[in-house]
């Protein structure tokens, strides 16, 4: 983590650091579980039920350092009566920002010219070079209208944006009116009316491959679609067929379902933008939820129960 949450963990806990920036083995997990009160996982590691099984008796929680805790068995460590937090909140803002430039990154076909620059392939400019269209005016759909989802549809709204949004409950009216958003209840009728499409829902059971290849084929061959949240809400390869098929403008992706790379055949295509998993990349945010991990830790080992406690209500 960051050299000062480091620093302040050092300085309340005795604490056991990484020396380097790569995700944990198998085998330095168990020995984690096996020997800590405290875990502090993030994305890249697996904390599932047969690793909690062989968790030592002295683990109470694990405080994961990020929002997303897809990775974690929540139902299996509460059965073993160890509390999972998180860190919500911090990272809404540097997530919608990256929403944002996935947008005009794609709709704007920026990394082609970042590509002819870099080359050295562009010959000046000309009336039909490098045509894309703006978003002003345009419907976007959030996906998930959360922290997230909402802070996209300010920005958005601030770009001339039409705001439309699926969520499994429809906001309280004086949200809907801040961001002049329209509720859709209908998922496939949201769907086959955007220009844009914006991914922003937690993975879940029930958000497995929401976009599958029944949904996506009712989008618009104009559409783009953008995802910030997880990749496993996209079926991934049928989104690879219909970019193919030229039934969708392109996409900006930021997480994927297959592993760290991606489907290859989605890197080898001009029309779709591809990020590391950098949404909430930036000092700022890593910092703020170190914050939230320590202040975590600290209230539990008060006596008392973590801020940002994971409750089933949120699985």
């Amino acid at each position: 983590m960051p050299e000062v949450v480091e620093t302040r963990l050092s300085e309340l806990f005795d604490v056991r650091l990484r020396s380097d920036d790569t995700p944990m083995t198998r085998e330095q997990l168990v020995s984690a579980v096996q020997d800590a009160d405290v875990l502090v996982p993030t994305i890249t590691d697996r904390v599932d039920a047969g690793l909690i099984g062989q968790a030592g008796e002295r683990l109470k929680l694990i405080a994961n350092y990020g929002a997303g805790f897809d990775h974690i068995d929540v139902a299996t460590a509460r059965s073993r009566g160890i509390l999972v937090s998180n860190t919500p909140g911090v990272v809404t803002d540097d997530t919608a920002d990256m929403a944002m430039a996935l947008m005009l990154g794609v709709t704007r076909r920026i990394p082609e010219g970042l590509t002819a620059m870099q080359e050295g392939s562009w010959q000046g400019w000309a009336p039909n070079a490098f045509l894309g269209g703006r978003l002003g005016g345009k419907r976007l759909g959030i996906l998930g209208m959360g922290r997230i989802g909402l802070a996209v549809a300010r920005r958005a709204q601030a770009f001339g944006m039409q705001i439309h949004y699926h969520n499994r409950r429809r906001l309280r009216p004086e949200v809907e009116d801040g961001v002049e958003a329209t509720w859709w209840e209908s998922l496939d009728q949201m769907v086959a009316r955007m220009d844009v499409i914006s991914v922003n829902c937690p993975s879940t059971p029930s958000t497995f491959h929401l976009l599958n290849a029944r949904r996506l084929q009712l989008m618009k061959p104009t559409a783009v679609i953008v995802n910030t949240s997880r990749g496993e809400v996209i079926d991934e390869n049928a989104l690879v067929r219909m970019l193919k098929a030229g039934k969708l403008a392109g996409a900006g992706l930021d997480v994927y379902q297959q592993g760290t790379q991606g489907n290859p055949d989605l890197r080898a295509m001009p029309n779709v933008v591809m990020t590391p998993h950098m949404g909430s990349a930036t000092r700022e945010g890593r910092i703020e939820m170190g914050e939230k991990v320590i202040i975590n830790i600290k209230t539990f080992a008060d006596g008392h129960r973590p801020p940002d406690q994971v409750v089933p209500s949120m699985l």
